[in-house]
């Protein structure tokens, strides 16, 4: 610890006598430093010791005398040292009262010690302060070094906390809680995700000091990595500000787990090409070669049914980076296997079906669609029906149409059963099929246009009536035979026969295509 105006007491060389303020000895002096000024204030910082003779001082003014230590203890000096025999042969009652009244330790300085003497005294003390600062952090550093060496993060994370006499809490890339020491201590950091999260939004290497949960400790929260989003954070709650000792412990664990998630980038990024190579094998109907490349990596998750999610995102924005931390948030928390493979503009993740992983991705879908604005098409999923290693590519199949259809219907996620479950017509929005429709009852519409029939509302009303000519006939009502000679010149101007399924199936999506937009 740095000396206190007891420790120079104490020195047996300087000689110091205590005049007033015995109760405050204990405050730490940042430096000594001798000033003739009768307003020295300005060139304080606080700490000081300040060495007089008073010189240019009344000091056996009171007012005088009270006014001055007033200023003195506003500015934080934490002593005032006055030298006896250069011009007074004893302190004065006056600056004995005023400090005794406003309760600043004064101290008396026999004239055989000269003011060098405490100057060089303090010196030496803060320099030994910072010598047993730096020796204890070396030796911090060492102990954090081989318990991450032995038992990783957790390990780390337990002598940091026995290092500064307090906590520490490991967050994931998401903002959860993955480790904490001791174990107490899980619950409280899991109570500052919210300054996690805005910690995660500045660029690498960021920090911030805030009150702990309830105002219980003071918790300095540190990025982890070295790339443009943070991979993790690390969370150290102490009871006060830390001394040099435990700064030096907070910073080599920052660079310790630094070097960790940049390690596990690394495997992470080998980990993911070959999990391009697995998805290469499924898709190209090779589950045994699939199986066998992948080992142990994923576990059983090529043997029971899953699901494969395909995302899109703009190349430059962080949609796609964000929807896969969470998938790989959710698995390390539950333990799932999950395999996610980065292609460009697009994300593939293979997911346990029912699982934490598959829940967790539409969260963050739903999440977005919530916060989405009208124009934002930076995001979009489409989510696969369950499947087995022999369906993958059908399953890659089902996720690329949804995706296509969550496009067209300005969704963030689309289910492939939501596709099924629903209606045709939503997707004959697409502007292609509104020209093919277009392009087809054109030459109908021309005809109608000419006032000499009414062939597109003749044509809507026999196909609805599945070709019934009384039924139709009714609803326009005319004739049958009128209608019968309608329905020949829509043969006769369209080229086609009305007979052929495939042609009626046609007239009639064509006409529910534009149907929308002359409504």
């Amino acid at each position: 610890m740095p000396p206190t105006l007891a420790s120079l007491v104490h020195h047996s060389a300087l000689k110091l006598t205590v005049r007033a303020g015995e109760d405050r000895l204990d405050a730490p002096v940042r430096w000594a430093h001798a000033s003739e000024l009768a307003d020295p204030v300005p060139y304080m910082e606080g700490g000081e010791l300040l060495l007089i003779t008073a010189l240019k001082l009344d000091a056996e003014d009171r007012e005088a005398m009270r006014r001055y230590v007033k200023r003195l203890a506003g500015a934080g000096v934490v002593g005032l040292g006055f030298a006896v025999g250069v011009h007074y042969d004893d302190i004065p009652e006056a600056l004995v009262d005023a400090a005794r009244e406003e309760g600043l330790p004064l101290l008396e300085v026999p004239r055989r010690t000269p003011f060098l003497a405490i100057s060089k005294a303090v010196s030496a003390a803060i320099a030994a302060d910072q010598y047993r600062a730096v020796t204890a952090g070396f030796a911090a550093q060492r102990e954090l070094t081989r318990h991450t060496l032995t038992d990783g993060p957790e390990g780390l994370l337990a002598a940091l906390a026995s290092q500064v006499d307090g906590w520490a809490a490991l967050y994931d890339a998401s903002g959860a809680v993955v480790a904490a020491a001791p174990d107490w201590a899980g619950r409280r950091a899991a109570r500052l995700t919210a300054e996690v999260t805005r910690l995660r939004e500045r660029p690498t290497p960021a920090s911030s000091v805030v009150a702990g949960p309830e105002h219980e400790d003071r918790v300095e929260l540190h990025s982890l990595g070295t790339g443009r989003r943070p991979r993790a954070a690390l969370a150290v709650g102490t009871a006060s500000a830390p001394g040099t000792a435990e700064r030096y412990a907070v910073h080599s664990a920052v660079a310790l787990l630094t070097l960790t998630t940049e390690r596990s980038r690394s495997l992470h990024a080998a980990e993911q090409r070959i999990g391009a190579a697995v998805l290469r094998m499924l898709l190209a109907g090779e589950p045994d070669h699939a199986r066998a490349v992948a080992g142990d990596l994923y576990g059983g998750l090529l043997d029971a049914p899953f699901r494969i999610i395909v995302a899109q995102g703009v190349a430059d924005g962080d949609a796609l980076g964000a929807l896969a931390e969470s998938a790989e948030s959710a698995a390390a928390r539950s333990g799932e296997a999950v395999l996610v493979v980065p292609e460009g503009e697009r994300l593939v993740v293979l997911a346990a079906d029912g699982g934490t992983v598959v829940g967790a991705c539409c969260d963050h879908a739903a999440a977005r669609e919530a916060a989405r604005k009208a124009d934002d098409d930076e995001l979009v999923v489409g989510l696969s029906a369950p499947a087995g290693p022999i369906t993958a590519s059908a399953a890659y199949k089902q996720a690329e149409q949804a995706l296509s259809v969550a496009r067209r219907r300005g969704r963030v996620l689309v289910e492939h059963e939501q596709m099924a479950a629903g209606s045709v017509l939503p997707l004959l929005a697409d502007d292609a099929v509104k020209a093919f429709a277009d392009g087809l009852l054109r030459a109908l519409r021309d005809h109608d246009a000419t006032g000499r029939g009414d062939l597109v509302a003749s044509l809507r009303a026999w196909l609805s009536r599945h070709g019934q000519w009384d039924a139709a006939a009714a609803d326009l009502g005319v004739h049958r035979h009128t209608l019968r000679y309608r329905m020949r010149r829509v043969e006769e101007i369209l080229g086609r026969s009305l007979d052929d399924p495939d042609v009626r199936m046609e007239l009639w999506l064509a006409l529910k295509a534009t149907s929308a937009d002359t409504a």
